[in-house]
């Protein structure tokens, strides 16, 4: 089991009903005025902007709003909202919505205090410090609400990249399941599927954190469980509470405790397809590499995905493991190639590009130009 550091500083406040809290909360810590930003308008619809915007008005925050985060968040979009937090002189950000938002507001808390926040993204500068950042989490998927990564796309360069750091930390978030009862189940799946990885980047590094592999073992299985089981019943409120807490304990730092930092190839592949192709979500696009990955990689090194095949799905070898992870995604109509989602074959030298821009990917496997042709070629 490897040394680790662990220090997660986020307060979370889960619960139906508990929205409420967000301005006691904001009022706590004194901040009188915040940016609120938002995605497309859904928050309207389920009744979340209500609650958010009557909390603070109870507890005299004042707020400006920044409207129209799309998924796959874009740089332009993320410069529009901080010069007018800049303008508004605001004191926090308050990001209401699913990951994208929440990257995005946590984006504008640096870069309200940076010349230009790319140069955080590229290696070229660092993040120092940041508006208080607080979430409303209206999609489970990323683990945005707990943890201090930001994930934006330059639509220019076609570059998507994260950036992590300790002041990008939400200050406190507030997860509500039962307002995600409404999101049409694509959403649901795909947010499983992109907490799975989460957890699947971690879980190949090693097999001596006992632990941690079987904490997530356990998160696996229940989040596949509720998600079959919010298939059959979108309002069942216990499958939406593990779900949603699953997703969040996938990437708070916890799953990775005593296994290394993880692989992240299957990520940086995923960026690539979703940077070239905004339409994809994150989870759609994990969910055909991922299989793949497993099935090129375990012929390399098949007992470092025997345990996975054993404890998540039952099945003797690795080969057996990926057949019931695509039926499984299969049966919740994900895209299981790359065809599915919308790439063409002219596509692959480009995305091949895009993928080695910056070398080999992978730490646990590293993957250069040929090895990534290879898997590209399996998932497409």
């Amino acid at each position: 089991m490897e040394a680790f550091f662990f220090h997660n500083p986020t307060k979370v406040i889960f619960g139906a009903n508990q929205i409420a809290n967000i301005g006691s909360q904001m009022k706590r810590d004194k901040i009188d005025k915040c940016i609120l930003v938002a995605g497309g308008g859904s928050i309207k619809q389920n009744g979340v902007y209500d609650q958010v915007v009557h909390s603070l008005e109870e507890n005299g925050v004042k707020w400006v709003e920044s409207w129209g985060i799309q998924p796959n968040p874009t740089l332009e979009k993320l410069e529009e909202i901080i010069n007018l937090a800049r303008k508004e002189e605001v004191q926090a950000v308050l990001a209401v919505g699913g990951g994208s938002v929440l990257d995005t507001g946590k984006a504008t808390a640096a870069g309200f205090y940076m010349d230009d926040i790319w140069n955080a993204y590229i290696g070229e500068d660092k993040i120092t410090k940041a508006l208080p950042i607080y979430t409303v989490l209206t999609l489970s998927a990323t683990g945005s609400e707990m943890n201090g990564n930001a994930v934006i796309t330059n639509m220019q360069t076609k570059e998507k990249i994260c950036v992590s750091s300790g002041h990008l930390y939400p200050r406190l978030s507030i997860i509500d399941p039962a307002v995600q009862n409404s999101l049409p189940f694509k959403h649901t799946a795909s947010g499983a599927m992109d907490a799975m990885a989460h957890i699947f980047e971690y879980y190949f590094a090693n097999d001596t954190a006992l632990s941690t592999l079987a904490i997530n073992e356990a998160l696996i299985k229940t989040i596949v469980e509720s998600t079959d089981r919010l298939q059959a019943n979108p309002a069942d409120i216990n499958a939406r509470s593990n779900l949603a807490w699953s997703s969040t304990l996938a990437l708070n730092g916890m799953t990775g405790a005593g296994l290394g930092y993880g692989d992240w190839g299957c990520h940086a592949i995923e960026h690539a397809i979703s940077a070239l192709r905004p339409h994809v979500s994150h989870g759609e696009g994990l969910g055909v590499i991922f299989p793949a990955w497993i099935e090129y990689l375990s012929e390399k090194d098949p007992m470092r995905f025997s345990r996975w095949a054993k404890e998540i799905w039952g099945e003797s070898s690795a080969t057996f493991g990926v057949k019931q992870m695509r039926l499984k995604l299969s049966a919740w109509g994900m895209p299981l190639s790359l065809r599915d989602l919308g790439l063409h074959q002219d596509d692959l030298p480009i995305l091949l590009d895009m993928i080695t821009k910056s070398g080999s990917i992978g730490n646990i496997f590293k993957l250069g130009r040929d090895e990534i042709h290879i898997l590209l070629m399996l998932c497409f």
